[in-house]
């Protein structure tokens, strides 16, 4: 008999982890919470939101789940991991004090600080009028970063004292990102490739997954308003050995070390969002948890067992794990969104052509309903289409093919995913 398991979380990178997790024999049914509507068909969703930890704990502890996945942020950052190990129940995530490399800004940068993980200069500020004054002595551009969490949106790149003024305001003063605008960070702008690399750990022991790229522009040539990310492919060919080497050494392995002295045991995932500069990586942030669109573009390419993976990091086995095993393929994901994302859109528009003829391809459902037979749009991207190739090129040539047929009014999506495969570093 295989265990049950239960994901929290309702867009594509959840989908994702339940497609792969299916996979496995460990895992006999699956349960989402909430989840989406494209969902439905490989799970069960039960309608408790990600911040209903109580809600969690007790469905996870009445349905005897044997492994529970977190997806977001918000519930990692707000304590879920040491609720379920209060109810002794396994869940795959860090824990509070963890979490705080994603939820604090400020704690992220001093703990790079302190422990020689090469980042860009910066300064941590907590009045305003303290903020502007610095911005009226640095070298534009610089990043000014709210220092809490603000759905991938609370970092904005200035250009000039008047935009500064105006950022720091809304930051701080309007609190446009509620309670993560009460300290900032102004940092230096690093130009470069940006990569994503995701790495399982045990709290001693780590195993990287391979490396991708995620396009958070919404339009074309990388012009428009930053997206929580539309469109991702795996692995990355700028990335050599040597090159991963190099992040190993001075960005995953003072990490770890880092989290340990800091006393911190850290079981879960953790993704370093890297600008691969001239004078090499650099870390841009530190999220807690999988990627989106990242994760939907690194499972698929990922041979070994998904459910048997985060147990050996959940029950602290890894060093014992041996090596991850990989297709020798290239992974596209392709996000759909709806008209007007990231700003306002319209929900509720009906969807058509989702059937899929290619086992080299799925789409990952983000903000889908269902009714019936019949699949809305729910949410700003609304679905990621994969696919899964010998070559970058092969692989894009089927996931175009697939968004070709799906249909729903105004939907938008970038035609130029991958693109950047070709460029060299800085």
């Amino acid at each position: 008999m295989g265990m049950k398991a239960l994901i929290i979380g309702s867009g594509g990178r959840e989908h994702a982890l339940i497609w792969k997790l299916k996979q496995s024999k460990k895992i006999d049914k699956v349960f989402c919470a909430p989840g989406n509507g494209g969902i439905t068909q490989g799970a069960k969703c039960i309608n408790i939101g990600p911040d209903n930890i109580k809600g969690l704990c007790d469905f996870a502890h009445r349905n005897k789940i044997g492994l529970t996945v977190v997806g977001p942020e918000d519930p990692l950052a707000a304590g879920i991991v040491d609720e379920f190990h209060k109810r002794k129940l396994r869940i795959f995530g860090p824990d509070k004090e963890g979490a705080r490399l994603e939820a604090s800004k400020v704690f992220a940068k001093e703990f790079m600080r302190k422990y020689h993980i090469p980042t860009a200069p910066f300064k941590v500020f907590d009045s305003v009028s303290d903020a502007i004054g610095f911005c009226k002595s640095v070298e534009f551009p610089v990043v000014i970063k709210a220092d809490g969490l603000a759905a991938g949106k609370g970092a904005v790149v200035v250009k000039n004292i008047d935009q500064a003024t105006q950022t720091l305001d809304e930051i701080m003063v309007k609190k446009v990102f509620g309670k993560a605008g009460k300290q900032v960070v102004i940092e230096s702008f690093l130009k470069g490739q940006e990569l994503s690399i995701m790495a399982i750990c045990d709290g001693k022991s780590y195993l990287p997954l391979l490396p991708s790229q995620d396009h958070k522009q919404a339009f074309d040539g990388d012009k428009g308003p930053n997206t929580g990310g539309m469109g991702a492919y795996c692995p990355v060919p700028f990335v050599d050995d040597d090159m991963l080497k190099e992040i190993e050494e001075h960005v995953l392995v003072p990490t770890i070390d880092g989290l340990k002295s800091e006393g911190i045991k850290y079981r879960g995932v953790i993704y370093a969002g890297l600008m691969m500069t001239a004078e090499g990586p650099r870390v841009l942030e530190y999220n807690v948890r999988f990627g989106d669109p990242e994760t939907q573009v690194v499972l698929p390419l990922l041979k070994s067992d998904l459910a048997d993976l985060m147990l050996a990091s959940v029950n602290g086995k890894l060093g014992s794990f041996g090596k991850l095993d990989w297709r020798e393929e290239t992974a596209v994901c392709v996000i759909m969104a709806s008209k007007g994302y990231p700003g306002k859109y319209k929900k509720g528009v009906p969807i058509n052509g989702l059937q899929v003829q290619d086992n080299r391809a799925f789409i990952f459902h983000a903000g889908t309903s269902r009714k019936g037979n019949r699949f809305f749009t729910n949410g700003g991207r609304v679905l990621g289409v994969m696919a899964h190739d010998k070559s970058l090129n092969k692989a894009l040539s089927r996931a175009y093919k697939i968004v070709d047929k799906v249909k729903f009014d105004g939907a938008h999506y970038r035609k130029d995913i991958g693109s950047r495969a070709e460029q060299q570093v800085a």
